[in-house]
């Protein structure tokens, strides 16, 4: 850990063919990291064992390196601060370097947490088996569209000059007609495409919701994992949740309070929730609607999984939306391909004409071949043949994921049966520790997002992912996690 208490990163191994000793290796790499200014006074290292693994040696070799590095004054240690980066006698050996640590922890953009940053790292292990994941099956990718639209592309004297501000014309006129199907009457001069739903909710942080505001927000809620909003100085509120969704009646009385300085805003997943998989009635969201236009709160209604419904879906809040409250977010991401970065956003035009001034300040726009290719699909009618054939997939993996679920777990944990989207949100009856549990999965190559990352509080969850691996990859994922966990709760 560095003094902002991040994780150190160590992406490196001795070369073990070098006629270098393995452990002088190992204090060279150490002095580097110092001299460069990588590592800065206080920073703590891992365990000698954690270090052992990590280099891919034996224990006796990380202890002969810390031993030398500990004779130049460069480490010291004690039992409750375990080994660290020394501010006594290395700058007199080492060469005189900037402390980069000082820029590293003085932005006011917020690191993730420890343990997400260690997800996404260990996302792209090698052979793990991805039981948490938020994407689909690259295997499900529509292939042979893609390659039919790029071949059409091909032909055409396209140009990849910067788009206008709010996005192609072409698209977001393809996302206007798409939403007037799901009852959301909107031009395109009322959307504005960004790269995918992530910076939209920067772009409103930053300009539409003052220092000091609060948002409110399903507890447990995928924003809660996010660091977007509290760099922006703005609290998050967790509002519980039942089986219809956001218990909206637990919403401070004083929320919305238009005589106070700072405002309130609510952000909800009322489709195929992240994490939890629950949709939100239709009679719930017209009370929350109702109860939002009351309090005057704008809403940000985050639709990522809002066409990946099993069954008929539920009208969105913006489709019922009659007063302008509610700013509406679609993606890409989740239904194609997260690597387009391709999202929307659906507002007034005022609201669309401030955040395109910002959006350009930032990137001067999405990806114009992104945009392109995206609005292709829309247009050529290959979009609703992949999606439908998504659903079918999805929905085959959630009906065996339950399966198996119902034979390894039914007798120590619940879970919700989710009406579309990734997830199950299985909660065990008895208290485990998460972070144990997480490594020891991790150990045994299975990935998992703990529900703690998601929640305001400590919980007793995972957010169970069926959308990445196969049928029998789930199973075989499953069938272990299953013997870690009975281990762990014994």
């Amino acid at each position: 850990m560095n003094k902002n208490g991040l994780p150190v990163q160590i992406n490196w191994c001795p070369d073990k063919s070098s006629p270098v000793p393995v452990y002088k290796q190992i204090t060279a790499f150490v002095c580097d990291k110092i001299s460069s200014g990588e590592w800065t006074a206080g920073t703590q290292l891992p365990s000698q064992r954690r270090l052992a693994e990590l280099f891919e040696v034996n224990r006796s070799t990380v202890v002969t390196a810390m031993e030398e590095l500990a004779s130049y004054g460069i480490l010291k240690g004690s039992r409750k601060a375990g080994t660290q980066i020394s501010g006594d006698t290395w700058s007199l050996i080492l060469p005189k370097s900037l402390d980069w640590g000082k820029y590293i922890n003085s932005g006011t953009f917020k690191a993730n947490k420890h343990i997400l940053q260690m997800i996404n790292r260990l996302e792209f292990e090698p052979d793990i088996l991805r039981l948490s994941t938020g994407e689909t099956d690259p295997r499900l990718f529509p292939h042979a569209p893609w390659r039919k639209i790029l071949a059409q592309l091909s032909k055409k004297n396209t140009v990849f000059n910067y788009l206008e501000a709010s996005g192609s014309e072409k698209l977001r006129m393809a996302i206007a007609e798409r939403m007037g199907r799901r009852g959301i009457a909107v031009s395109p001069s009322r959307i504005l495409i960004t790269s995918g739903s992530l910076q939209a909710l920067q772009l409103i942080s930053v300009c539409l919701i003052k220092k000091k505001s609060v948002v409110y927000v399903e507890a447990p809620s995928y924003l809660q994992s996010l660091r977007i909003f509290q760099s922006a100085d703005i609290t998050l509120k967790g509002i519980g949740m039942d089986k219809k969704g956001m218990k909206l009646w637990k919403i401070p009385p004083a929320a919305g309070n238009m005589k106070q300085e700072n405002m309130s805003f609510l952000y909800t997943i009322p489709t195929n929730h992240n994490p939890t998989g629950i949709t939100m009635t239709l009679d719930r969201r017209k009370d929350l609607m109702d109860f939002c236009v009351k309090k005057q709160i704008p809403i940000i209604e985050d639709a990522a999984y809002e066409e990946l419904c099993f069954e008929e879906a539920v009208p969105s809040l913006k489709a019922i939306d009659k007063n302008g409250i509610v700013i509406y977010l679609g993606t890409a991401s989740k239904t194609l391909a997260p690597g387009l970065r391709v999202g929307w956003l659906i507002a007034s035009e005022p609201i669309i004409q401030r955040l395109s001034d910002a959006k350009m300040q930032m990137d001067y726009g999405t990806s114009s071949l992104s945009q392109l290719v995206f609005s292709e699909f829309l247009t050529s009618g290959f979009y609703d043949k992949h999606l439908a054939a998504l659903r079918k997939e999805l929905l085959l993996r959630r009906d065996s994921a339950l399966m198996i679920l119902e034979k390894n777990f039914s007798d120590i944990a619940s879970w919700y049966i989710p009406k579309g989207g990734f997830y199950i949100w299985l909660t065990f009856s008895k208290k485990i520790s998460s972070e144990k549990l997480f490594f020891s999965a991790a150990k045994e190559k299975i990935l998992l997002n703990p529900g703690n990352i998601y929640d305001f509080r400590p919980n007793n969850s995972l957010r169970i992912s069926y959308s990445y691996l196969n049928c029998c990859e789930f199973a075989e994922a499953v069938q272990k996690l299953a013997i870690i966990v009975r281990s762990i709760m014994k």
